[in-house]
C-alpha cells in the first residue's frame, strides 16, 4: 500500500525541532483544512513584477481568492504563541499551518498587504521570518549596551512563603470517563495528579493547576507529534506531571492539589477562536464539579482522593501556565457570570468560589482579564515562547473596569525561561523529549543564555516559582496580608527564591487612582503616546528598536489601538520637567504614599528622578527624589517593564496641600539626559481589601458558519450575546475587508442599551474557494467583563472541488531539458488547489538518479543533497513533490529539469504517482505516468 500525505489536522500535524531563531517563537497548526507546502516560493507576487517579496514569501491565486504564504527554512515547533501575519503593524491575519511545519497559508479575505518590504511572522511578539528573529536596528541599539553587574539584593522579607509546611503528604492519580467539549471532534481526557495533605481533620483549601500547550504525544526515536489520542506505539506527554514541586510544597502547607492534563485540548485548539480557552475553562469546571461531588459524596470519589484530606470548594486558587494561565483566567470569569450554553463545556451549577489566580509566562490573547478575582502573573524573563510576556495585561488591563479592590500583582523573574516551570518540559528531568525554549542560537545571549550571572538554572527557576505560587496561595486564599509585600512592589525578596531576581508591582488592592493616561490628560514637557502604535508617530516606543519592547504595549487583534495611553519622557538636560494633569482634580486623600510605575531603557542605571504634586489651589510640594534602574535586557528580551516607586506623602501633608483636589503631577529628571515611560500613578496604603465580585454585564462574540450559495447577496448577524445586570462599555473593532486596518466604535451595554448590531453581506457565486471569514472583536472599557473577544461570520464554501487531469507536454527529452506535464482543472476555482506527485521506483530499466537532476532542485523540493547519488524514489523517505494551481487559473505546468552530461548511458526513467485531495481534505491516489531522458550524445 501506498501512503501518501494527509493534509495537516491536529491529529496529523507533523511537528518538528527548534526553529534557527532566537527564542522558539512557537507555531501551532492554525485551521483544517491546511495546504501542504507549494515547493519552491515565488518571489513575485503575480501581475507586479515591480513590487518582489521578500524571500521565503508568496502571494498566490487572483483577486477572487489570493493567499499569501510564507515559508521557514526549518520546521517550526508546537507551543503556547500564536504564529500571526502583519502587514507592518496591521495583524493581516493567522494563517494555517501545513503538515511540513514549514509553510504557512493566510487567506486574505479582501485584507490590505501594503508595501511587500513590510511584511512580518510573529508569535509571542518575536520575528520568525528575519534572520536571527531580531531587526537591525535591534542590534545597533540595545546590542551595544552592556549588561551592568547584577544589582543589590533586595531586602529578605521577615515572611518565607517558600518553606515547607508541617503536613504529611500522599500522590496519586485518577483517571475518569472522558468529556466531549464545544468545537472538538475527539473527547478530552478526564487525568490528573493528587498531591495533597493526609491525616488532616477538616477540609483544607484547593489548588488546581492546569498546564500549556506543548506536545501532545510522543514515541521511538524521540518523535513528538500534536494527535489526540496518541496513536499505537506512542504514549502521551505528561505535561500534568510537570508541577509535582509546586504540589507538594502547597501541599506540606495544608492544601489539597490537583493538576490536571489538557492534551486533548492542545490537539484541537487550533480551531478556536480563542485559542481554546473556554474549552479550558469548561474543563477546569469539570473536574471542580467532581471535586465537589467527591465533597459531598467521599465514598464515591477515586482511591487518590480518598486517600487526601477533604478539599473545601468554597477556597479555591487556581494556578494555569501559558494557555493554561489563560484557561484558569477564563474559568475565574465562567464562574462569577455564565458563558454562553454553546460555547461551554459545563453545564450545571457553581459549586465552589474561585479565590485568586496564578498565570505563569501566560497568554492572553482575549486581553480580556477578570477584574474582580485577586491574580498573580509571573513573567520570565528569557520567555522564548511568549516572548512579548503579553501577561502583563492581566495587570494593566484591570484598571477602571470595575471597583478596584481585587489585587493584581506582576512578578518579573529574571533570567526564567518558559518552559523549566514545568519539570515536564524541562530536559533532564522530563519523560519525554524537552527543550530550552529560549533558544541562543550562534551568538550567545548576555542575559537568557545559560551560563550567564543572569539566567537561572531549571532548578533555581523551579525553586523560585513554587516560592511566589505558595505566597499567592498565602494572600489569596489564607488572606495573610502579611505575605503582600512580597507581590505588591514593596521590593522585598522571598529568601526561598535563592539566587532568583525576582521584582513585582501592582495595581489594585488599597490603591486610588490618580493618574492613569488617557485621551483627557494633558502632558507638557513630555508627550502621551498610544502604547499599540509601534511604528507611529504617535506611539510610545521610537519605532527603531532601540530601546527595546515592553510587555505593557503587547499588541492585540488590532495595531494601532485607540484607548492604550502612557506618558513618554524624554530630556537632554537635567531640570526638564514633564507635567501630568488630568481632566479635573484626584484624590489622595487617605493614602500613605504616591506610586508610579515606571520604566527606563534596560541596562540603564541611576535615572533620578523628582516627584512632585499641585493642588487645584496652585500649591505645589515636592515629594522626594526616586532613582529608577532598568532590567537586564538584550535584543532579545522584553525588558521595559515599570519598575513600582513609591513617595511617601509626607511632605505634601506638611506643605498644607489639598490631597482632595490634587491637579498636576511633575516629574523632574536631574539625570544629564535620559528617558523614562510612567503607566500610571496612585494612592498607596497598605493592606488587602475584602474583594466582593461587582454584579457586570459579559460580552461574548459568538461564530456564525453559514453557506455561501449560488448566487446574490445575502446579510447576516455577528451573533453577540450580552448578559447580566449593570450597564458598561465595550470598545468594539470590525474587520473591513479591504482595508489596512480596522474600524472601532465604543458601544454602551447591557440594562436599556441597544444590542449591538453588525451585518455581514455574503455574495453567492458557482465556484470552490476558500472559506471567508469577516471578524469581529471586543474590548471592555469599563463596567464590564469580556469573555469570548473574537466572532463573526464564515461563509462556507459550498461549491464542489474541480476535477485535476495530468497531461504530458514533453514526457521523453534529451538530458540537459525538462520533463513537463501539464496539470489542468475541470473549472477554475477561487483558492489555489495543491496536487502532488509521489516518486516511485521505476517498474523497468535505469531510473534517473540525483546526479541526473540539478542540485538546487533537489534541495529547493526534498531538502536533499545530490550525494552520494540513488534514485529519486529515493532521494528521501517517501519523496513528495509539491505544487498547485493558482486560483482563477486552468492549470499549471509540472516539471523536473535534468542535467546534460558527457557518459554514455541508456534511458533513463521517471515514475510518479498524482496525488489529489476530496472535499475533507484527504488523500486521493491518482494515475502513475512515467517520464524519460535519452543520453545526449
Amino acid at each position: 500500500m501506498i501512503r501518501v500525505p494527509r493534509m495537516a489536522t491536529a491529529a496529523t500535524a507533523v511537528l518538528a525541532l527548534a526553529v534557527g531563531a532566537p527564542g522558539l517563537a512557537y507555531a501551532s497548526p492554525q485551521s483544517a483544512p491546511a495546504q501542504p507546502a507549494a515547493g519552491p516560493l515565488s518571489a513575485v507576487p503575480p501581475g507586479n513584477p515591480d513590487d518582489r517579496l521578500p524571500e521565503g514569501w508568496q502571494i498566490t491565486g487572483t483577486d477572487a481568492g489570493p493567499q499569501l504564504v510564507w515559508q521557514s527554512p526549518r520546521p517550526v515547533p508546537m507551543g503556547d504563541a500564536r504564529v500571526e501575519f502583519y502587514a507592518g503593524d496591521t495583524l493581516l491575519g493567522r494563517p494555517e499551518a501545513a503538515k511540513d511545519g514549514r509553510t504557512f497559508r493566510l487567506t486574505l479575505d479582501g485584507a490590505h498587504v501594503g508595501p511587500s518590504s513590510d511584511l512580518r511572522v510573529l508569535a509571542g511578539g518575536r520575528r520568525l521570518d528575519t534572520a536571527g528573529a531580531e531587526d537591525a536596528a535591534d542590534r545597533r541599539g540595545r546590542a551595544k549596551r552592556p549588561v551592568p553587574p547584577p544589582a543589590a539584593e533586595l531586602p529578605a522579607h521577615s515572611v518565607d512563603p517558600g518553606l515547607p509546611g508541617t503536613y504529611r503528604t500522599t500522590s496519586g492519580e485518577y483517571s475518569l470517563k472522558d468529556v466531549r467539549l464545544p468545537g472538538f471532534s475527539a473527547p478530552v481526557e478526564m487525568r490528573a495528579s493528587v498531591v495533597a495533605p493526609t491525616g488532616v481533620s477538616g477540609p483544607r483549601p484547593l489548588a488546581l493547576f492546569l498546564h500549556g500547550r506543548h506536545y501532545t504525544c510522543y514515541g521511538a526515536e524521540s518523535s513528538q507529534t500534536a494527535e489526540w489520542p496518541c496513536k499505537p506505539g506512542s504514549k502521551p506527554v505528561p505535561s500534568h506531571r510537570g508541577y509535582l514541586h509546586d504540589q507538594k510544597l502547597l501541599a506540606s502547607q495544608g492544601y489539597v492539589t490537583v493538576s490536571i492534563s489538557a492534551n486533548g485540548i492542545n490537539a484541537q485548539d487550533h480551531s478556536a477562536d480563542d485559542g481554546g480557552a473556554q474549552a479550558r475553562s469548561s474543563l477546569v469546571r469539570l473536574h471542580l464539579a467532581r471535586w465537589a461531588d467527591w465533597a459531598a459524596d467521599p465514598a464515591k470519589a477515586p482511591a487518590a482522593v480518598r486517600a487526601a484530606s477533604p478539599a473545601d470548594l468554597s477556597r479555591v486558587l487556581l494556578v494555569g501556565h501559558s494557555r493554561g494561565g489563560e484557561g484558569v483566567n477564563r474559568a475565574a470569569l465562567d464562574s462569577l457570570t455564565k458563558a454562553p450554553a454553546d460555547q461551554d463545556g459545563y453545564r450545571g451549577t457553581v459549586r465552589w468560589k474561585i479565590r485568586g489566580t496564578v498565570l505563569t509566562g501566560p497568554t492572553i490573547f482575549g486581553q480580556n482579564p477578570v477584574p474582580d478575582v485577586p491574580s498573580m502573573t509571573l513573567l520570565p524573563g528569557c520567555d522564548g515562547d511568549v516572548s512579548d510576556l503579553q501577561g502583563q495585561i492581566y495587570v494593566d488591563g484591570t484598571r477602571g473596569i470595575s471597583r478596584g479592590a481585587a489585587l493584581h500583582s506582576a512578578v518579573y523573574m529574571v533570567g526564567a525561561n518558559h518552559n523549566f516551570f514545568n519539570s515536564e518540559w524541562t530536559p533532564g528531568q522530563a519523560e519525554a523529549p524537552a527543550d530550552d525554549d529560549f533558544y541562543t542560537g550562534e551568538t550567545p545571549d548576555p542575559v537568557c543564555s545559560p551560563g550567564t550571572k543572569t539566567r537561572l538554572t531549571a532548578a533555581q527557576q523551579q525553586k523560585a516559582g513554587s516560592t511566589y505560587i505558595a505566597a499567592a496561595a498565602r494572600l489569596f486564599v489564607a488572606g495573610d496580608d502579611r505575605v503582600r509585600p512580597l507581590l505588591d512592589g514593596s521590593n522585598l525578596r522571598a529568601p526561598s527564591a535563592g539566587p532568583a531576581r525576582v521584582l513585582t508591582h501592582a495595581v489594585g488592592g488599597h490603591r486610588t487612582p490618580a493618574f492613569l493616561p488617557d485621551a483627557s490628560v494633558k502632558v507638557t514637557g513630555g508627550r502621551l503616546c498610544a502604547q499599540v502604535d509601534p511604528e507611529g508617530p504617535d506611539g510610545c516606543l521610537p519605532g527603531d528598536g532601540s530601546v527595546g519592547s515592553s510587555p505593557h504595549f503587547a499588541t492585540w487583534e488590532t495595531a494601532p489601538e485607540p484607548g492604550r495611553y502612557a506618558v513618554a519622557m524624554r530630556w537632554t538636560r537635567a531640570g526638564h520637567a514633564t507635567r501630568v494633569t488630568p481632566a479635573g482634580p484626584v484624590s489622595l486623600a487617605g493614602s500613605k504614599a504616591l506610586a508610579l510605575r515606571v520604566f527606563v531603557p534596560p541596562n540603564t542605571t541611576g535615572t533620578k528622578l523628582d516627584i512632585a504634586l499641585t493642588d487645584a489651589a496652585g500649591k505645589r510640594a515636592t515629594l522626594g527624589r526616586v532613582t529608577v534602574d532598568g532590567l537586564p535586557g538584550s535584543d532579545r528580551t522584553t525588558s521595559l517593564w515599570g519598575r513600582e516607586i513609591r513617595v511617601p506623602l509626607t511632605k505634601a501633608v506638611r506643605a498644607g496641600l489639598d490631597l482632595k483636589k490634587v491637579a498636576a503631577l511633575e516629574l523632574t529628571p536631574r539625570s544629564r539626559s535620559g528617558q523614562a515611560w510612567l503607566m500610571d500613578g496612585w494612592g498607596w496604603r497598605a493592606g488587602t481589601p475584602v474583594v466582593r465580585p461587582a454584579t457586570l454585564p459579559r460580552v461574548d462574540i459568538g461564530r456564525l458558519t453559514v453557506k455561501e450559495g449560488d448566487s446574490g447577496v445575502r446579510t447576516y448577524r455577528v451573533p453577540v450575546k450580552v448578559s447580566g445586570p449593570g450597564t458598561g462599555q465595550v470598545r468594539l473593532f470590525v474587520a473591513e475587508p479591504g482595508a489596512a486596518a480596522t474600524t472601532s466604535r465604543v458601544v454602551t451595554v447591557g440594562a436599556g442599551a441597544s444590542a449591538i448590531d453588525v451585518p455581514v453581506k455574503v455574495k453567492g457565486n458557482t465556484r470552490y474557494g476558500s472559506d471567508v471569514s469577516r471578524n469581529v472583536f471586543v474590548k471592555a472599557v469599563r463596567g464590564v467583563v469580556v469573555g469570548a473577544h473574537l466572532g463573526g461570520v464564515t461563509a462556507r464554501n459550498d461549491d464542489p472541488m474541480p476535477k485535476v487531469t495530468v497531461t504530458p507536454v514533453a514526457d521523453r527529452v534529451t538530458e540537459g531539458k525538462a520533463l513537463k506535464w501539464r496539470v489542468s482543472l475541470s473549472e477554475t476555482a477561487d483558492t489555489d488547489l495543491p496536487v502532488g506527485f509521489l516518486l516511485l521506483p521505476v517498474s523497468g530499466g535505469k531510473e534517473l538518479s540525483t546526479k541526473d537532476v540539478p542540485k538546487s532542485w533537489l534541495e529547493e523540493h526534498f531538502g536533499g543533497s545530490p550525494s552520494p547519488a540513488r534514485p529519486l524514489s529515493k532521494v528521501v523517505q517517501e519523496p513528495y513533490l509539491s505544487a498547485f494551481v493558482p486560483a482563477g487559473k486552468a492549470g499549471t505546468e509540472v516539471s523536473v529539469p535534468t542535467v546534460r552530461d558527457t557518459l554514455n548511458e541508456p534511458e533513463e526513467s521517471l515514475r510518479m504517482r498524482m496525488i489529489t485531495y476530496d472535499e475533507s481534505w484527504e488523500p486521493v491516489e491518482g494515475p502513475a505516468f512515467t517520464g524519460t531522458v535519452r543520453n545526449a550524445s
